[in-house]
């Protein structure tokens, strides 16, 4: 059998499972994508692996090679996942037919690289049936021999005991322990890398949930092997590097499924990376011509053991009739679980879960009690602990589920009864809070309690620490946020309240006056800190969110009275203060009476010494700094708020008003004011001194005597006057003087229109070969004028 395998490997066909040849290569002559069959499926060990070595071109390879093998179920794309990392030919399984591919173990190098990969049997074949012996020895040889052993398994076995051969894996970590357990005589354990492959990886539960699992499992077996004297405390990690990978549905996710394959492939080439596979540590470090001879003695080793050998015909049986027992028992307590899986992982809570569980397990153990408890009772004990393992690995994540959905639940009315317990005013916060939460642990622990599984190691507490905290979290939030509603509140009162006093202040400017603004300030500040601390009693609040409190509305007032300043200081504002000031004092005398100006008062003077005192003001408001030191109010650069700037608070400039740029700029600026003012004076006592002189009114007397008497002694003309004066004193009174003189300004204005009209058309020489030309002109004149006089009424006044 042997032999004829080495021929078929050598003439590029290979026997399948059927008995029929299937191409191995594509040309003979391609030596690296020759197969081997290192052993049969008689557990025969082939003669010629030395001669294929050598045509491999590895014969004086010496320790420049590698060797990886694949171990898991049938029909688990083993032989796939090797033909697509490494490049070789192995046969792989017909989808339609669903049959075994691979039988014995063969051998085949990786294409452009010096690895010898070998392709195992898969576990749990109907082909072999119940023969678990090659299964075990194949394992067994394949962990022994390669520096890499890829286990190829599937997502869903993930978590599986008999799924994911962890229990074939047991028997084989024991048994390579006694055999090959033993140092290495440079002093250094023989260690060896397991890489779990995980296949149809959809992504759901993430790789690190699985790569846990994994390793809780490998480390539980581990402990429960029967290790020999002198290695009981060897651990896992003392033999073993545990790594893993994740691919994608090969079929349904084909593009995504190379992708990742061809970066899985990167960890067997390239050497840089961190991840890379072939570490020398895990060399076996013997030459690659002596790798048959090697493999041959580990055969020999792993036949004669007979830990390995199958179980009595007795407890054969009882496997068999417990396995079948069991199965039936998991078949009906999965159909009456499967219905709750969907609703709890929708979020709802199930109400009598934990009923409904422990009358399901109940009902599967009395099932496989009655039926099982009468073979072998070794066998149907620890088939009894697997079955109890499977019954609560698939009722667990229904728990945890529940107490997820639970938490949710429970956190989202405590929510809410927060809100509405700090509806309304006069609410004690601290009251509020644990009224709420003691109902929250309340109903967490009611629904949690009900839903554990007498017999089952499942608690609870851990989630109730997580709902207790985040109780705390929300508690804590709200409180932050009444809190900053509070201090809103109060620095919108403290607003309302200073800003008439220091309007008040600021525009009668005294030597006292930042005094008088300090003390409204202090006043009112101190009202609105006991107003906070009044409140934040029944908020529950420590000192030191308090004092944090209380700095930031310190703050908060203190950027609201300079607000305030700002607002009364601003260039205009300011500005017209300095004129006022100037007015009264130049414009008015110490009476208040306005000054009408002379020729012969002191305008100069009384210019100079109200602008004196004017400017007096500008050092009185460019800082803010009071006569009584006790007055003085100070804020730590460090005070911080969130809320209204991420710079840093720089306190001292808070209290500069004007810089020395700025109190010349307003100096200037009023200057050219007072200067207008003083221009203006000026000019009003010119004007006094420009009158006519009395002496011309003598003269007009005796120049237009005559006339005068003419019309005086002239009834006609005495007559006229009469009734022009009679129409002037009307006008007068009715207030019609302005529309009156508008009125013959316009009737003036058209008569000169039309009059123009005339002398043009008057003038103008005669178009006799243009009639119709020349009386088109006509309307357009008048359109002209009434265009005019539309406007000219539009500026009459109303």
């Amino acid at each position: 059998m042997a032999q004829a395998a080495i021929q078929a490997s050598t003439s590029g066909t290979q026997p399948t499972a059927n008995g029929h040849s299937v191409n191995g290569s594509s040309s003979s002559s391609d030596v690296s994508s020759e197969r081997v069959q290192v052993i049969n499926d008689e557990k025969e060990f082939s003669p010629d692996l030395s001669k294929q070595i050598e045509k491999w071109g590895l014969q004086s390879a010496g320790f420049d090679y590698d060797i990886v093998a694949v171990f898991g179920s049938q029909s688990t794309g083993k032989s796939t996942l090797l033909n697509r990392l490494f490049g070789t030919n192995f046969d792989v399984m017909d989808e339609t037919r669903r049959q075994q591919t691979t039988k014995g173990i063969w051998m085949c190098k990786g294409k452009g690289m010096n690895v010898l990969v070998m392709d195992v049997e898969g576990t749990d074949g109907r082909e072999r049936g119940e023969d678990q012996d090659f299964e075990r020895k194949s394992a067994l040889f394949s962990l022994a021999s390669s520096e890499v052993l890829i286990v190829n398994l599937w997502e869903h076995q993930v978590g599986l005991y008999q799924g994911a051969n962890m229990g074939l894996l047991k028997t084989v970590f024991e048994v390579n322990l006694g055999l090959f357990g033993k140092k290495n005589p440079d002093g250094r354990n023989q260690r060896t890398m397991l890489l779990f492959v995980i296949r149809d990886h959809i992504g759901t539960t993430p790789l690190a949930n699985l790569q846990a699992t994994l390793t809780a499992d490998m480390n539980k077996i581990w402990e429960t092997l029967s290790k020999p004297a002198e290695l009981k405390d060897r651990q896992l990690s003392d033999y073993f590097d545990l790594s893993f990978a994740a691919l994608p549905h090969k079929i349904l996710a084909a593009d995504k499924f190379e992708s990742e394959i061809q970066e899985l492939r990167k960890r067997f080439v390239d050497k840089s990376r961190e991840d890379y596979v072939f570490k020398p540590a895990y060399h076996k470090r013997i030459p690659a011509d002596g790798v048959a001879f090697y493999m041959e003695g580990i055969w020999e080793q792993v036949q004669t053991n007979k830990d390995l050998d199958l179980p009595t015909q007795r407890e054969l049986l009882a496997q068999f009739r417990c396995d079948e027992i069991s199965s039936a028992a998991l078949q009906e307590f999965n159909e009456q679980a499967k219905p709750q899986r969907r609703p709890i992982e929708s979020g709802k809570v199930v109400e009598g879960l934990g009923k409904m569980m422990s009358a399901w397990r109940s009902q599967a153990l009395e099932r496989y009690d009655r039926d099982a408890s009468r073979y072998h009772q070794g066998v149907y004990k620890r088939k009894r602990v697997d079955l109890v393992g499977v019954l609560d690995s698939t009722l667990s994540p229904l728990f945890f589920g529940q107490l997820k959905n639970l938490h949710k639940s429970c956190l989202v009315a405590y929510k809410k009864e927060m809100i509405d317990g700090m509806r309304g005013e006069g609410y004690n916060f601290a009251e509020v809070v644990a009224a709420a939460r003691e109902r929250l642990e309340k109903r967490f622990l009611e629904g949690a309690q009900e839903a554990v599984v007498e017999g089952t190691d499942w608690s609870y507490e851990e989630e109730l620490g997580l709902l207790r905290e985040e109780a705390r979290i929300v508690a804590d939030q709200c409180r932050k946020d009444e809190t900053k509603k509070m201090v809103n509140v109060i620095e919108r009162n403290f607003k309302k309240q200073i800003s008439e006093p220091v309007e008040v202040y600021l525009n009668q400017p005294s030597p006292d006056m930042w005094d008088k603004v300090l003390k409204v300030f202090r006043d009112t500040l101190d009202k609105a800190e006991a107003a906070y601390l009044a409140k934040a009693k029944s908020f529950d609040c420590t000192e030191e969110e308090n004092a944090t409190a209380l700095a930031i509305l310190r703050k908060r007032a203190w950027l609201a009275l300079r607000a305030k300043i700002d607002e009364q200081t601003s260039d205009a504002a300011f500005l017209s203060k300095l004129r006022n000031f100037f007015e009264e004092r130049f414009r008015y005398d110490e009476n208040g009476t306005p000054r009408v100006w002379k020729p012969e008062d002191d305008i100069d003077g009384a210019f100079r010494k109200a602008k004196e005192q004017t400017l007096e003001l500008i050092p009185l408001y460019w800082k803010i700094k009071p006569l009584d030191p006790s007055l003085e109010f100070t804020l730590p650069s460090e005070t911080s708020d969130p809320l209204t700037s991420t710079e840093e608070f720089d306190f001292p400039a808070t209290l500069v008003i004007f810089s020395e740029t700025k109190s010349l700029d307003l100096t200037n600026r009023f200057r050219k004011d007072a200067d207008a003012y003083f221009v203006e004076a000026k000019r009003s006592t010119v004007s006094s001194v420009a009158q006519i002189p009395y002496w011309m009114y003598g003269v007009l007397v005796v120049l237009g005597w005559n006339e005068a008497m003419v019309v005086l002694f002239n009834p006609l003309y005495f007559a006229m006057l009469l009734l022009l004066l009679a129409s002037a004193w009307i006008i007068v009174q009715l207030g019609m003087v302005g529309p009156v003189f508008q009125i013959f300004r316009t009737l003036g204005g058209e008569v000169h229109r039309q009059v123009e009209s005339r002398l043009r058309e008057h003038f103008q020489q005669p178009h006799l070969a243009q009639p119709v030309r020349a009386s088109s002109h006509t309307p357009k004149i008048s359109v002209e004028g009434v265009e005019r006089k539309r406007r000219d009424l539009k500026t009459e006044p109303m």
